[in-house]
């Protein structure tokens, strides 16, 4: 999938296109990071017991399926595996802090 302002990686030629790629990529995972978040933001907000917001079974869940989803498209599964923990960790932190910030 083309990103705007950057060149396809296999058509990259330069270090300079491929660190273009690069930058545009990291917006468009911060901007589909920002949706993540907000579906945190929902769920803390819909979860009516505190103790509901940690959920281990759903915890990996989500990392299985990303590992399957990575490797499928032929990305090591533990690097994608790592990525995730710490993904899910942190957006069940801030669910943590969501949850207790509209309780206030």
């Amino acid at each position: 999938m083309p990103l705007p302002d950057a060149k396809d990686p296999k058509a990259c030629e330069t270090m300079a296109e491929v660190r273009a790629g690069v930058d545009a990529l990291d917006r468009e995972l911060v901007a589909l990071l920002a949706i993540r978040f907000g579906y945190m933001r929902a769920a803390a907000r819909i979860k009516d017991n505190r103790d509901a917001v940690r959920d281990e079974a759903r915890k990996a869940s989500v990392i299985a399926a990303a590992v399957a989803e990575g490797e499928a498209q032929g990305l090591p599964g533990d690097v994608i595996a790592d990525i995730w923990e710490r993904l899910v960790e942190g957006s069940i932190a801030y669910e943590f802090a969501e949850w207790d910030r509209i309780r206030d």
